[in-house]
C-alpha cells in the first residue's frame, strides 16, 4: 500500500539579504523530495548550513540559481570544493544563466580542477518553463523584476496514486497484477465480467503539493499570475512599509508587498525572508505581512518545515 504521506521537507539554511549578519545567512534552502535533495540558491556558508541541519550532500543532486547576484551564489564554490574532497562520485547539476555557466565553470576548473565527479549546466533564462522534471515533480522558471535577469521556482508535485483498500480487494480476489491499474484510478473487472468501481476499492490520493521562491523582486502582478494557487510561497521581505521607497529602488519587496502577493495569489502559507540587516528581529515585518495575510511565517536558519502540513505553527 502506498504510503500516507510522501516526504516534502523545506530546509532553510539562509534568509538574510547581501549583508551577512551573526544573526543571518545569505540566501540558501534545500527541498528534500522523497529524501533526494535540491538546493535553491547557494549563498556564502551553504555547506555550513548543509552540516548544521544534518542534510546529507550525496544525495544533492541539484541547484537552482536565480540569479547571478553573489549572495545568491558565493557558497557553490566551496560547496563543491567540499563534495570532491568527500570523493562525490554522481554528477551534479546547475541550473542558472548562461553567464553564470561561464563564471562557474571557469572557477571550478582552476580550483576544483581534479574533482571526481561531473558537473553538468542547464541553462535557464527569464521565460517561463519547465526546467527540470522527475517521476515525483515539476519545477518551473518565471520571471522576477529585479537589478538583474532573475527568476522564481515552482516545485509541483505530481499527481499522486490512490491508496488501495486492503480488506475490499482481499474480499473480491484483486489479483496483484491489478493494483497498479488501480492506484492510476480505473475500475476492476473480475472473471465473471463484473465492473467493480474504482471508488469501491481504492481511497483518494494525497493531494499534490506546490511550493513556489520568489526572491529577489519588486512587487509584481506577474508574480502573482505565476504562483496562483500553491500551497506555499517563500517570497522576500527585505524592508518594512515605512522604507517601501528605497525597496522600489532596489528592486525588493516590503513585507505588505510580499503579503499582498500572497492575498491576491490565493496561496495558502506564506514564508517571508531575505531581510535587510538593518532589522534586530522581524518582528515588525512580520506584523506587518499578518496584517494583511495571516498565515504568514517568519523564515529563519534551521527551520524545516513539513510542506504536507494544513497550518502554520509556530
Amino acid at each position: 500500500m502506498q504510503s500516507s504521506m510522501t516526504r516534502l521537507e523545506l530546509n532553510i539554511l539562509g534568509c538574510g539579504s547581501a549583508t551577512m549578519t551573526p544573526r543571518h545567512q545569505p540566501s540558501c534552502q534545500v527541498l528534500n523530495v522523497r529524501d533526494n535533495l535540491m538546493m535553491i540558491d547557494c549563498g556564502e556558508g551553504a555547506q555550513l548550513g548543509v552540516r548544521r541541519m544534518g542534510l546529507k550532500l550525496m544525495r544533492l543532486n541539484h541547484i537552482f540559481i536565480s540569479h547571478l547576484h553573489g549572495d545568491h551564489c558565493f557558497g557553490l564554490l566551496g560547496l563543491i570544493s567540499t563534495m570532491a574532497l568527500l570523493k562525490r562520485s554522481n554528477s551534479l547539476t546547475i541550473h542558472t544563466f548562461k553567464d553564470g555557466v561561464e563564471l562557474f565553470s571557469n572557477m571550478l576548473d582552476y580550483f576544483c580542477r581534479e574533482r571526481p565527479f561531473e558537473i553538468r549546466y542547464n541553462v535557464i533564462d527569464t521565460h517561463k518553463r519547465v526546467i527540470w522534471e522527475d517521476d515525483a515533480v515539476t519545477v518551473t522558471s518565471f520571471p522576477l523584476i529585479h537589478r538583474v535577469p532573475a527568476v522564481g521556482f515552482l516545485i509541483a508535485e505530481k499527481p499522486k496514486l490512490r491508496h488501495i483498500i486492503g480488506d475490499e480487494t482481499k474480499r473480491l480476489g484483486v489479483p496483484h497484477y491489478a493494483m497498479n491499474s488501480l492506484r492510476q484510478g480505473k475500475d476492476w473487472t473480475s472473471p465473471e465480467g463484473i465492473i467493480v468501481p474504482n471508488e469501491q476499492l481504492t481511497t483518494a490520493a494525497d493531494p499534490a503539493i506546490s511550493y513556489a521562491y520568489c526572491s529577489d523582486t519588486k512587487f509584481s502582478r506577474r508574480v502573482i499570475q505565476n504562483v496562483k494557487g500553491v500551497d506555499w510561497l517563500y517570497h522576500e521581505a527585505t524592508y518594512d512599509e515605512n522604507l517601501r521607497l528605497k525597496a522600489h529602488k532596489r528592486h525588493h519587496s516590503t513585507a505588505i508587498e510580499a503579503a499582498t502577493v500572497a492575498r491576491e495569489a490565493g496561496v495558502k502559507q506564506l514564508i517571508i525572508g531575505h531581510f535587510s540587516k538593518r532589522y534586530l528581529d522581524e518582528s515588525l515585518l512580520l506584523d506587518e505581512a499578518r496584517s494583511v495575510f495571516p498565515n504568514t511565517r517568519l523564515a529563519n536558519e534551521g527551520l524545516v518545515i513539513d510542506l504536507n502540513e494544513s497550518e502554520v505553527r509556530g
